[in-house]
């Protein structure tokens, strides 16, 4: 029996892990949680029956207490998912909030001795160093859920040694607007710009999707995640998104990992590697799959990416400042209150008055981050 946390249980990563996971008795939910959404956390916590549930918002989790079962504990605010992180029942923790609040919840768990699957880009991009070297210490792993860096993952297995590695590549679909000009992208709405071509995701990751802001944030996880320097991770654009990520070797062999475009496949690799369960999810039809297209990404068009490999390469706390400058401007912009295209006009901006600390300690990440976003929202022209 694996018994596991899941931390973002009402988001669309949460839900989709209870959809697979739940197919197998060997799994066992011990804890959920949600931002504000009682209403599904609610539906949740009856049909799994976890020990606690945790609710970020503390007038919701009073109303949810009142709902629910004596049997069933809810833990309220801010600290309630590192409380759940590190409940002492738990074997491991699915990570999937949406934020920089994820980053403390990822560390208390790994030094109260879990293992985590991580689908929270942000604690990666802002403390990648201090969770990588946290998992070391612990001697626990950090299990990629993302399709992008699972396929890594996967193509990695049986690689003895890191020198045989040349390269990975990062495949991307281009979101919405692949092919767009500049001056199109003046004109783009809120409803086109969630109208993604492949992927069924939160509203704030398929706007970063749109900006290529996604594929930035994944380019500095997988520098942790991987262990590999900026130069050996290229973005691809990759429309169908059927190859979910290459590996490049030496020698010049590459290894793909295909698959259809569903996240419970990644999901459910997480929890089972280094084994594999036989799993009632599709498969590719490779005699109707037509033609793979691959091109490079059009960064003139789409800044966040590079702006993304810029902060990596300045590294300490500037990608901290990244992440929390975007985050800001996508909320502005799902509000209507930013263009488009000034998502990442704000983001660098941001940068450019931010003097880097390196090595930040979490207490650091976490006032730079909250500094970030109180600049912005005094002066949203930043």
């Amino acid at each position: 029996m694996k018994r596991i946390a899941i931390l973002g249980s009402t988001g669309s990563i949460g839900t989709q892990a209870l959809d697979v996971l739940s197919r197998y008795p060997e799994y066992e939910f011990v804890a959920l949680s949600a931002n504000e959404n009682i209403d599904i956390l609610e539906k949740q916590a009856f049909m799994h029956r976890p020990a606690k549930v945790g609710v970020i918002n503390e007038e919701k989790a009073a109303i949810l207490r009142d709902r629910l079962p004596t049997d069933i504990t809810v833990v309220a605010g801010k600290q309630a998912l590192v409380e759940l992180a590190t409940l002492p029942e738990a074997d491991m923790v699915l990570m999937s909030v949406v934020g920089i609040s994820g980053l403390e919840a990822t560390l208390a768990a790994l030094h109260a001795g879990k293992d985590i699957a991580l689908a929270n880009k942000e604690t990666l991009v802002a403390g990648g160093e201090l969770v990588m070297n946290a998992a070391r210490k612990s001697g626990r792993s950090v299990l990629p859920v993302d399709s992008e860096h699972s396929a890594i993952f996967q193509c990695l297995q049986g690689t003895k040694d890191e020198g045989e590695i040349e390269k990975i590549f990062l495949t991307a679909s281009g979101g919405p607007f692949r092919g767009y000009k500049p001056e199109e992208l003046q004109k783009v709405t809120v409803d086109d710009a969630l109208k993604h071509p492949r992927w069924n995701m939160g509203r704030k990751v398929t706007i970063d999707s749109a900006t290529l802001m996604n594929k930035g944030l994944e380019v500095i996880e997988a520098k942790w995640l991987f262990d590999l320097n900026l130069h050996q991770i290229e973005v691809i654009i990759h429309p169908q998104s059927i190859v979910h990520s290459m590996v490049q070797y030496v020698d010049g062999s590459i290894l793909a990992q295909i698959g259809a475009t569903d996240m419970r496949l990644p999901i459910l690799y997480a929890f089972t590697w280094p084994n594999r369960l036989r799993a009632d999810l599709p498969a590719v039809d490779f005699q109707h799959l037509g033609s793979l297209t691959f091109e490079k990404p059009d960064t003139d068009t789409f800044p966040c990416l590079n702006l993304a490999y810029e902060a990596s390469h300045i590294g300490g706390s500037m990608p901290a400042v990244l992440n929390a400058a975007n985050e800001v401007a996508v909320e502005l912009f799902l509000k209507s209150s930013l263009s488009f295209t000034d998502i990442p006009r704000m983001v660098e901006k941001a940068m450019g008055l931010h003097q880097k600390i390196s090595n930040p300690t979490l207490e650091e990440i976490l006032f730079i981050d909250q500094e970030t976003r109180d600049r912005i929202k005094r002066d949203d022209s930043v």
